[in-house]
């Protein structure tokens, strides 16, 4: 079901009923494919549509004058791209696939009316806004003060948990397809950096990495090792994340 991982997430934080998910689905007005490396949303778009994503991982990226990009938040499937544009009224920074993206695309006005007409509907969407702004103070926090290999383990566990909260992580661990160049730019470090830090975490025994599917053989050591804590995410309703 492409809408899963929107309800999974949103079902975490309220009561929503038979009618709310239906009322969601007949909202998409159409998809689009959108290949690897490609804009979903370039910044100073002003978007007449919400994008959520429904399959593929995503990031939101700005760019310096020289060419160079800082990822501030990756996206995965049952994430919106751009909730708050229709307060901004446009985009401030540029959304990006990092893998070929499947988006619904839903017009802003009818979301709009559906929020502000049932009230566990518009719980879930305040919080998935709130959700969007805890993770990016952790990631200030995260690429400030944390150490390289801290970084690189703190967003490795934030991705396992946020990825089990929508039922896409298996027994064997995870689907990982970023580049170590991504990973990079996601946390601030070069790419010999986080070359270093992999193999570190591997030798440590606290993950396997094979074909971009990370495995983690141990959450809580890995967590105990990033110094993460998933309270910031946020989860409510006994839906448990690691800590």
């Amino acid at each position: 079901m492409p809408y899963g991982p929107l309800f999974a997430k949103l079902a975490a934080v309220a009561d929503l009923t038979q009618s709310d998910v239906h009322s969601l689905v007949r909202l998409s007005e159409r998809e689009r494919i959108v290949r690897s490396k490609a804009d979903i949303l370039p910044e100073g778009e002003r978007p007449e549509h919400v994008h959520l994503i429904l399959e593929g991982w995503a990031a939101r990226y700005k760019t310096l004058g020289n060419g160079s990009r800082q990822i501030v938040a990756m996206l995965i499937p049952g994430d919106f791209c751009d909730l708050q544009v229709s307060i901004l009224g446009h985009m401030d920074h540029g959304i990006a696939a990092l893998t070929p993206c499947r988006i619904a695309c839903i017009p802003r006005g009818r979301l709009d009316a559906l929020i502000s007409s049932q009230t566990e509907l518009m719980k879930a969407f305040w919080w998935a806004t709130l959700f969007d702004e805890s993770v990016s103070r952790a990631w200030i926090l995260n690429i400030g003060r944390r150490s390289a290999y801290e970084r690189v383990a703190h967003l490795l566990c934030e991705l396992h948990a946020r990825l089990a909260l929508v039922g896409l992580v298996g027994e064997n661990g995870l689907a990982l397809p970023l580049t170590q160049e991504q990973l990079a730019e996601a946390s601030g470090l070069t790419t010999v950096h986080v070359n270093r830090t992999l193999k570190r975490l591997r030798d440590e025994n606290l993950l396997h990495i094979r074909n971009r599917m990370i495995e983690v053989i141990d959450i809580g050591l890995l967590c105990e090792a990033a110094g993460f804590n998933g309270d910031y995410l946020q989860i409510k309703r006994g839906v448990e994340t690691a800590h």
